[in-house]
């Protein structure tokens, strides 16, 4: 089996597209449709449906789509280990939920210090990259810490400790009322999602209506505007407090309190931009406690 092959796969899975994936790996699409036709008979399945609106997995290439990532990984970790006496390159996925307010600090020391990795950055919510990074579309995350981070195939790296706030347009509302407005928050499996969620239940408050936004950018909009309120880390909204858009709300220290950790699997083998990455990070976060 040709790991160009395994390659292919992953590409095509992640593309749901043979032209996509022909184009991002620069095939011409009659290569890419006989090397998954190769592969499918070299492994006795099928490995996808084919559709008028393009292709999904079958539920065997859904099973086998982490074995050849893993298989793939494992190889770029050994390409790296191999040369520029391991000296740190190649490709790093990183990915992030969006309110991490210090994450600049950390990615422009790494990429001065490492030029020669190749530095990814995605966003997500936590539940949603902790997948990614199980599944070795990521190789590491920075997520909110909580039961759902708590997996055995992960380790996780303490970085920020912040607060959460509920924010509402300007207005001198009380509390009592601001908690009765629409609610704006990020998708399910949002850790700051979960914490107001919690509170709500807690407090047997329901929600008089609730509306979902992808970015925090949309989401700030939209509470300035008054539309809603919105649960987010005080990190990222103190700016728009001092300017006087927002009124802002505390919430016991309970639901309040979160921590940003930084997530990788717990592999046998690490790359040497995947630790280097990590130490980083220790460096960052020693250097901002001293600040503070």
């Amino acid at each position: 089996m040709n790991i160009k092959d395994l390659l292919i796969f992953k590409t095509v899975a992640n593309e749901g597209s043979f032209n996509k994936a022909a184009r991002q790996l620069n095939y011409v699409q009659s290569n890419i449709t006989s090397r998954i036709q190769k592969l499918e008979e070299q492994f006795g399945t099928q490995l996808f449906y084919r559709h008028q609106k393009g292709i999904t997995l079958t539920n065997e290439g859904e099973q086998l789509l982490p074995y050849a990532k893993k298989v793939i990984a494992l190889l770029d970790e050994m390409k790296s280990i191999a040369s520029n006496d391991h000296k740190p390159s190649g490709r790093l996925d990183i990915a992030s939920v969006e309110t991490v307010i210090k994450l600049p600090l950390i990615l422009s020391k790494y990429a001065q210090a490492y030029d020669d990795v190749d530095l990814t950055l995605s966003t997500g919510v936590t539940a949603e990259l902790k997948e990614k990074v199980l599944q070795y579309e990521l190789d590491g995350a920075f997520v909110t810490k909580g039961a759902v981070t708590k997996e055995p195939s992960l380790n996780q790296v303490d970085v920020f400790h912040e607060n959460l706030i509920l924010i509402a347009g300007k207005g001198g509302k009380s509390f009592d009322e601001v908690i009765q407005l629409p609610i704006i928050r990020f998708s399910d499996g949002c850790g700051y999602r979960a914490k107001l969620d919690e509170y709500l239940y807690d407090h047997e408050i329901i929600p008089m209506k609730v509306m979902e936004l992808g970015t925090l950018e949309t989401t700030l909009g939209s509470v300035i505007s008054g539309l809603g309120v919105a649960y987010v880390p005080y990190s990222a909204v103190q700016e728009y407090e001092a300017q006087q858009l927002i009124d802002c709300y505390q919430l016991p220290k309970k639901y309040s309190e979160i921590t940003t950790v930084f997530i990788y699997r717990n592999d046998e083998h690490i790359s040497p931009a995947l630790q280097t990455f990590v130490a980083t990070i220790e460096e960052v976060k020693k250097k901002v406690e001293s600040l503070t």
